[in-house]
């Protein structure tokens, strides 16, 4: 017995993205679309006045969902092309009479383009209805946390204080500006239309008699059944690469926002503060029994590195085309477009499960503010020196000797953080310092006010203008 030859599946499409994400990029729908734009070509001319009959696209339609890709896979053995095998396997279901309308006087493009833009439309629309769940998690989260005091950091050092909810919306701003990004660019997006074989809508001007307000009008027909506003005003032979650029730069944008979110959790949890959610059988080690390895915000990184990768690839490919069109962009676009988007789509299906089951253990968050706060007390001291009338550059420089020393002292032995003993201790700076112990609240700012703020005057209202989406997602996270 021979044994079966091995076969390759993208992990995107059967370990990581969702079933909706792939089922749109599927060669199925990818062909069913081709149907589609043939049928939409053949009713708008009809429509416009050629000798077309309503049999003819009748016939079109009801054989529309018959497709043979092993039958298509024949004719293109024979054609050494895609497009006119599925041309020769759609006459063959349509007969005769319908057959010799399919594709009339259009290119390879204007399936191919034309579907994949649908596609894109699409596949934007799903990434979407993620970023609105995944937004209205973090906005739950927030107001659940707007006032827990925590470490606020910079360079990973010990900082002011902030809160959990205010750090919450930290990630949601930006998550909330990719979604902005995403509905503009949906709204921006144009169908290639019906332009014929370099753009110049030659072999519809010739079925149309020159009357150039048909072919107009024909352009426009093809959109609206479509589902577009607009077309591209002008093209050569295929739509313009750079919309390609808008594409996967937006989609590297979004993913690098989730990165920040994930990095930001890895280290939260290794700080022990806040974890990512974690299965009662998780495993999270196979020799170190006790671990729990933050996998599911690794993995976002992984595969927001892995977008971001793909950006540069449309931009060359952009620049690359000469004159009205060349065939090397085919390849890079057929592996460039669907990835990034199931790489996106696999990315925030992560962030929605793990933004809706994060958990924050604020025992070990005071603990660690514990030997912190001191140093947190120091600048609104400076601040009551000077309001008292002295020199904020003397305040700052016995807070900065006394700090450091502290610090030394804490790493060299061991000990507490006798910060507040020490500026007690100096005559500059002892009526100025906050007794103890000390109310971390005081040292927030405004973060809890800044959160209800955020919520009420950005998220809710963005939320609400995308209120159809709610329950159009809920993330599935297999392995």
């Amino acid at each position: 017995m021979v044994p079966a030859p091995p076969e390759y599946s993208s992990p995107l499409a059967t370990r990581y993205a969702t079933a909706a994400m792939v089922a749109n990029f599927a060669d199925r729908r990818r062909y069913l679309l081709w149907r589609d734009l043939w049928i939409a070509l053949a009713t708008a001319q009809r429509e416009l006045g050629l000798s077309i009959d309503s049999a003819q696209i009748d016939a079109m339609r009801a054989h529309r969902d018959e497709l043979d890709l092993a039958r298509v896979a024949a004719h293109e053995a024979k054609t050494r092309h895609d497009v006119m095998a599925h041309v020769h396997h759609f006459g063959e279901l349509v007969g005769p009479g319908a057959e010799k309308i399919i594709h009339l006087g259009a290119t390879s493009c204007f399936v191919t383009d034309n579907a994949e833009l649908v596609m894109m439309r699409d596949g934007l629309e799903l990434l979407m209805d993620r970023l609105y769940a995944a937004l209205d998690a973090l906005r739950a989260f927030a107001m659940t946390h707007r006032a827990q005091p925590t470490l606020a950091f910079t360079h990973f050092q010990p900082a002011q204080l902030t809160t959990v909810g205010k750090r919450a919306v930290l990630w949601a701003q930006d998550l909330a500006y990719d979604l902005e990004n995403l509905a503009a660019l949906r709204d921006r997006l144009p169908l290639r239309g019906a332009k014929g074989t370099t753009g110049t809508q030659a072999s519809f001007l010739a079925l149309f008699d020159g009357d150039h307000a048909k072919v107009r009008e024909l352009d426009r027909k093809v959109a609206e059944a479509m589902g577009f506003a607009h077309t591209v005003p002008v093209t050569g032979q295929t739509y313009p690469r750079k919309i390609d650029t808008w594409i996967v730069s937006t989609l590297a944008d979004l993913c690098a926002s989730a990165a920040k979110l994930a990095s930001d959790l890895r280290l939260l949890a290794h700080e022990r503060e806040i974890d990512e959610p974690f299965g009662t059988d998780q495993v999270g080690s196979s020799a170190m029994a006790y671990k729990r390895n933050p996998m599911r915000s690794e993995r976002i990184c992984s595969l927001a590195r892995f977008v971001a990768s793909l950006a540069s690839s449309p931009l060359q490919t952009h620049a690359n085309q000469w004159f009205e069109r060349t065939l090397d962009d085919s390849a890079n676009r057929r592996l460039v477009l669907t990835e990034s988007f199931l790489a996106t789509d696999a990315v925030l299906n992560l962030v929605v499960d793990v933004v809706g089951g994060m958990v924050v253990h604020p025992a070990v968050i005071a603990a660690n503010m514990a030997d912190e706060l001191a140093f947190m007390a120091t600048e609104n001291v400076i601040m009551a020196g000077v309001k008292a009338g002295n020199s904020r550059q003397a305040l700052h420089e016995r807070v900065r000797t006394h700090s450091h020393a502290a610090v030394a002292r804490m790493k060299s032995e061991g000990v507490a953080n006798d910060l507040l003993v020490r500026m007690r201790a100096d005559p500059l700076l002892a009526r100025f310092v906050p007794a103890d112990p000390i109310d971390a609240m005081r040292y927030v700012g405004r973060a809890p006010e800044q959160v209800d703020e955020f919520l009420a005057e950005v998220l809710g209202p963005l939320l609400d203008a995308h209120a159809h989406r709610r329950g159009r997602f809920v993330a599935s996270v297999g392995v």
